[in-house]
Order: C-alpha cells, then structure tokens, then sequence
C-alpha cells in the first residue's frame, strides 16, 4: 500500500502500475467502469495522472479502516481510501473518499494486485455518488 500512496504522490504511472497482476480486473467508479489486464489499467492510469499535472495537483492518498485476510498466496483488504488534492504551495484543494476492495495473489515472493474494486455509496434522493460520507 506504501507503493500504491508514493506512486500516485509522484504521478509515477509505471510504479504504480507494478504494483498490479498483468491480468488485473479493475472496477472503478470513475468513467472507466472497468479495465481487464495491465495494457488497460495503465492507460486509464496515464490519463488520470496527465489530468493532476494540468492542473497542478498533488495527491496525498491515505488508508483507513483496513481489514487483511490472508493465506500463504492470496490475500484480501477492504479499507476506506481517501485522495487529498492539495496545490504546490500546500493550499487543500479538495478530498473524496472511496470504499476499496483489492484482491492480491503472491508472485515471486511479492505481493500483486489481481482484482480491485473501487465504489462509493449511492443517494437514492439525487442518485448521485457520496464522495465524503466519513
């Protein structure tokens, strides 16, 4: 999860990505509904670091509520995720929080990425995501 949090800081796209199966299944809950394989993952990856440059925006990921089950070569996490967008003079621009769920196999005595899926409860009033409910 430490790769996960410096890769997004430094818009890394390849270490980001490396932390990630090469037949990784992602649900997101942005415009990309979901990506199958790396090929995939990493464009929709590269396109959303390119959108933090353009605007200049740092990104401070932080990890809450995490519960791990594992065994010898999977593992399982939910957590709360919540993304921080601060401007290069520090000024908090914005922050949202997603509910995650990451699905990981063991590889060469490292862990990777092989399903993650990113969600956010719905309003029924407005129908519209909740981006900050904790």
């Amino acid at each position: 999860m430490e790769n996960y949090k410096n890769a997004i800081y430094k818009k890394d796209v390849e270490r980001f990505v490396s932390t990630y199966a090469s037949d990784v299944h992602v649900y997101d809950c942005w415009e990309n509904w979901e990506c199958n394989g790396i090929s995939e993952w990493r464009k929709t990856v590269k396109d959303w670091f390119a959108g933090l440059i353009e605007e200049g925006v740092l990104l401070i990921v932080d990890f809450d509520d995490s519960a791990v089950e594992k065994d010898s070569n999977l593992a399982f996490v939910h957590c709360t995720v919540t993304f921080t967008a601060y401007n290069e003079s520090g000024k908090k621009l914005r922050h949202m929080t997603n509910r995650f769920t990451f699905g990981l196999k063991k590889e060469n005595e490292s862990w990777t990425i092989t399903h993650e899926h990113s969600s956010l409860p719905i309003s029924m009033e407005t129908g519209k995501g909740i981006f900050n409910l904790k």
